[in-house]
């Protein structure tokens, strides 16, 4: 059966009998969630003996957010959600959005907003913001604009239900291959098969699945044919005699089929034949209400083949499971696989203390770059050996992620001392001993998780892990567990801070500490909540790197610096420069100089007036590259500042290989200054570095006179600090700046 020969097309009416009959279409669900009960009763008199897609309306109604959740915990197959803005709060409707697309899970539900308030949640910024759909004033839904709004929803909210029916039916299929022969499996198999038809041909799944007895011959008996899988209407005929249907179509439609190994397109049915390891004949009917078109012919013709070759070929079917369970390339389960087996143990009281490890490779893409991918696999596969010879049979290694390796078992084996020292020895690759640095998460398993939060947990330990450093191992706790949950609050404050336009910048003023002239400014982010409050940068600044919001939040800091420049320009003071802070995570953006380039052309600032303050920490994007970086930067006209020197990465021995006009001695070396002589022996070491090196230093945090006076002796350029002037908005920077005469004002 491997070419159109084997497909006969026919002629069928649907037939009905008592005991096969066609179920009627559902009805499709709509959820009116809504305080107002005018609106419950006028949206239902507009929908009234409406259909969309040829079914029926079926209104459900809700009258709070709290009531609609729970609805929808109840209720299935939702289509649409109508949902009011504002009920029991003023956000109750958006908060609900956030429940049902995040804590129900519910994502192909489509959700129309509904306010009889325009204005009060900007249409443009609420769509961008919450995963809905539509966005209406109620005044605007008339019963005709209502009509098509669902309809659209409904078609849309269908496509997807249809798709992830096709996928839940591929996954029964691949689930059940590798015990095709056996009933159990090839009855779930069979299911499949019904399943997925259904989906192709948008239909619900009404159809059976029959086998005989040995080899398929002509004689077929419908008493001896066993019904082995049904679904729908025919479900409760399972392991019946296929005679016991009392529809001859159906009847003579499979017993043609197994007889002459042919499958049969109707216009309103399918029958079609495949064979299994053991050469006994199956035949599956599938029924369909509607008329099959043109399309749904091919789709079908295809589908069949494609399952003939797959009950056929058990090493194919073989192969698909491991395309969706193994990682091919080192032979270990994915995290698919891994999540069940995790979900299975944590199901079996049999096994003891268990716990998970995530095990992440440090700079593989980097050595991927620098040896190449087939370097790189090399490396994963000496990995996966040593595990699994270091390991035990009842432990789980999966690879779970392209350098991420995970493991599951007892808690004495898996565990951050034992694993560390098992990675302490060299790798050989292609004959050279090649020490690996890992960072690894550790997550115990408790009766209170489940399979994903234990995944979920270890992913956070591996994240803490790797935020401090490489080579390091985190267990995970409830605390931590805490301190992320605050993280994610503080990361979405960062986002509607943003949004609302509560960060601003103070400016602190720089100071040549022998002319007491004011050389600079430094502009400094900060952030205001909506109480008044102030967000320590300390706080929220690393949070914005990790996520990567530092981009955003950067740019616009050094956009906002460069027209407070313009400002301080025109007040006379057109000599000053400009510092402005930017993250290693800035650097590393592949449109960090793009960036650069269109704020300096649509600011129209001197870029000579502009300095961009980089930490050591960039030296971990290579020397070239931080070179090649600042090298463009310095082309474009502007200064480069070290910022925090001495505190970071050490590149001593490439300061005079980069592009730099300033170093800036970080204020943990300026406190000790006027404790003792001792205390100015570093401070001295790097100003005594940046005059051999022809460089500017600045000293930062100078708070007192006595700090200023033993700087200025050990030959410290500028200073900036508390003696001089706090960080101050822009305002108080001009009245400030008037007042300076070459001392404190």
């Amino acid at each position: 059966m491997h070419n159109d020969e084997f497909i006969e097309l026919i002629e069928d009416v649907p037939q009905q009998t008592g005991k096969a009959e066609h179920c009627s279409m559902p009805p499709w669900k709509v959820l009116i969630v809504d305080d107002d009960v005018d609106v419950h009763e006028s949206t239902t008199f507009a929908l009234q003996g409406l259909t969309i897609e040829g079914r029926t309306l079926q209104l459900l109604h809700a009258s709070s957010s709290e009531e609609a959740l729970r609805l929808l915990v109840r209720e299935d197959n939702i289509a649409v959600i109508l949902l009011d803005v504002v009920m029991e709060t003023d956000d109750s409707g958006l908060r609900a959005v956030d429940a049902i697309r995040n804590d129900l899970n519910l994502r192909n539900i489509r959700i129309i907003l509904r306010t009889g308030q325009p204005g009060h949640a900007p249409e443009i910024e609420t769509i961008q913001r919450y995963d809905i759909n539509d966005y209406k004033t109620k005044s605007e839904l008339t019963r005709t604009k209502l009509y098509t709004t669902l309809t659209t929803a409904i078609r849309a909210y269908h496509q997807l239900s249809r798709m992830d029916a096709n996928r839940r039916g591929l996954e029964q299929i691949i689930e059940a291959s590798n015990q095709l022969i056996a009933e159990r499996g090839l009855t779930s198999f069979a299911e499949g098969i019904i399943m997925q038809i259904a989906s192709l041909i948008d239909i619900r799944p009404e159809g059976l699945v029959c086998a005989s007895k040995g080899h398929a011959s002509s004689d077929n008996d419908p008493q001896q044919l066993k019904i082995i899988a049904a679904a729908g209407c025919y479900r409760h005929l399972i392991q019946h005699p296929l005679a016991d249907i009392g529809n001859e179509r159906i009847i003579a439609d499979l017993t043609r089929c197994l007889n002459e190994r042919r499958n049969l397109i109707g216009d309103h049915s399918l029958s079609f034949y495949f064979s299994g390891r053991d050469e006994a004949g199956y035949a599956a009917f599938v029924d369909s209400p509607q008329l099959l078109d043109e399309i749904d012919r091919h789709l079908l013709q295809v589908f069949c083949t494609n399952i003939a070759l797959c009950a056929q070929n058990v090493q194919l079917v073989d192969r698909l499971h491991d395309l969706a369970f193994v990682d091919t390339m080192l032979g270990l389960p994915n995290r698919t696989a891994f999540v069940q087996q995790l979900s299975a143990r944590l199901g079996d009281r049999r096994h003891g203390a268990s716990a998970v490890a995530l095990i992440d490779i440090d700079h593989f893409a980097e050595t991927n770059d620098m040896f190449g991918h087939a370097y790189g696999d090399l490396l994963l596969a000496a990995i996966a050996a040593r595990l699994r010879e270091h390991l035990n049979t009842g432990h789980t290694i999966a690879r779970v992620a392209g350098d991420t390796f995970a493991l599951l078992g007892d808690r004495r084996q898996i565990n951050p001392e034992r694993l560390i020292a098992l990675f302490t020895p060299p790798f050989t690759i292609e004959g050279v001993a090649r020490p690996v640095s890992v960072s690894m998460g550790f997550a115990p398993i408790s009766d209170e998780t489940d399979g994903q939060e234990v995944l979920k947990n270890a992913s956070i330990a591996l994240k803490r892990a790797k935020s401090k450093g490489q080579g390091l191992a985190e267990t995970y706790t409830p605390a931590i567990g805490q301190e992320t949950k605050e993280h994610m609050g503080l990361l979405q404050g960062i986002y509607h801070a943003f949004a609302d336009q509560r960060f601003f910048l103070v400016y602190q003023p720089q100071i040549n500490l022998f002319t007491n002239e004011v050389t600079g400014l430094e502009a400094l982010l900060r952030w205001r909540t909506a109480d008044g409050a102030l967000v320590p940068p300390g706080r929220f600044i690393p949070v914005a790197e990790r996520s990567g919001l530092i981009v955003t939040l950067g740019e616009w800091v050094l956009r906002s610096a460069l027209e407070a420049w313009k400002v301080i320009r025109d007040a006379g003071y057109a000599d000053l420069r400009m510092a402005v802070n930017v993250s290693l995570v800035q650097c590393k953006h592949p449109a960090m100089l793009d960036m650069l380039d269109h704020i300096l052309v649509d600011s129209n600032a001197d870029p000579a007036h502009l300095e961009l303050e980089i930490t050591e920490s960039v030296a971990i994007m290579g020397m070239a590259q931080v070179v090649s970086l600042l090298k463009a930067i310095k082309e474009r006209h502007i200064d480069v500042a070290i910022d925090d020197f001495g505190t970071g990465f050490s590149s001593l021995s490439y300061l005079d290989r980069l592009p730099v006009d300033r170093l800036k001695i970080d204020r943990s070396f300026v406190a000790p200054l006027d404790d003792s002589r001792t205390g100015a022996r570093i401070a001295e070491m790097i100003v005594s570095l940046g005059h051999t090196l022809g460089i500017t230093v600045l000293a930062e945090g100078v708070e007192d006179p006595e700090q200023a006076v033993i700087l200025k002796n050990i030959g410290c350029n500028e200073a900036q600090g508390y003696l001089y002037a706090k960080p101050m908005p822009l305002n108080e920077l001009l009245v400030w700046l008037a007042n300076w005469q070459g001392g404190r004002p």
